[in-house]
């Protein structure tokens, strides 16, 4: 064999799976959005509930009003939830530089939230929904839930496993 013909071979190798690997991205892609707009679909599309409440930290927060200034991330999410805990770091790096507010649901009480926001090092705004009130009125059925809200409107819901760029993104097209 020449060296013609093995470098023709390893080139067509090299096609064949960046094609798979295209073919692979491109089904994940669009698995992935059919599963978010089936998880949201009970989610508020246009107008979000009013959610005007005060912290576990004390500080009270609007999020109609915050959405004027930027966009905000309301990051719905449970201390009991496994997938949480891979998308709970992305949301606190986010929060160094952006609006975030975040909502548990039926985690317990302030002082077992207060412990676990410190125990993981999260550093982000939680409104204790300890009864799953909140959660119900913005028709959160999958944890975690992101919703983005600009304008006081809704302009990006997620849920699932997502990626600190995925947010980062959702947020910049707000």
């Amino acid at each position: 064999m020449t060296a013609k013909k093995i470098a023709t071979g390893k080139k067509q190798k090299a096609i064949y799976w960046l094609k798979e690997i295209i073919k692979f991205t491109v089904f994940i892609t669009l698995f992935s959005v059919a599963v978010d707009y089936w998880r949201s679909q009970d989610m508020p599309s246009e107008i979000p509930p009013k959610l005007s409440i005060n912290t576990i930290g004390g500080e009270w927060v609007d999020i109609t009003k915050m959405s004027y200034k930027e966009p905000v991330l309301v990051y719905f999410w449970a201390t009991w939830c496994p997938v949480c805990t891979m998308v709970s770091p992305s949301v606190s790096w986010l929060a160094n530089d952006h609006q975030v507010v975040s909502v548990a649901i039926t985690s317990g009480d302030n002082n077992r939230l207060v412990k676990y926001m410190n125990y993981k090092d999260y550093d982000f705004p939680v409104i204790n929904d300890s009864t799953g009130n909140i959660g119900r009125e913005w028709g959160v059925t999958a944890t975690p839930s992101i919703v983005i809200v600009k304008n006081g409107e809704i302009s990006s819901i997620t849920t699932g496993v997502t990626t600190p760029i995925g947010l980062w993104l959702r947020l910049f097209f707000a």
